[in-house]
């Protein structure tokens, strides 16, 4: 399964795409501690929030 990071901040923004769950989560808790706005997206278009996080981890 794909995961799909994008973070945004002011004029920025960063998309990042991984095949793991545990990969794409630690980045965007980087990113979204840094005070970026992250979504993360699956491969069915579900889109998670950071405080949705843990729940691509039990998956």
């Amino acid at each position: 399964m794909s995961y799909r990071m994008i973070a945004e901040r002011d004029n920025e923004k960063v998309k990042v795409e991984r095949q793991s769950s545990l990969v794409i989560v630690a980045k965007a808790r980087v990113f979204a501690s840094a005070g970026w706005q992250v979504v993360i997206t699956d491969e069915e278009g579900k889109s998670y929030a950071p405080a949705e996080f843990d729940r691509l981890l039990a998956a």
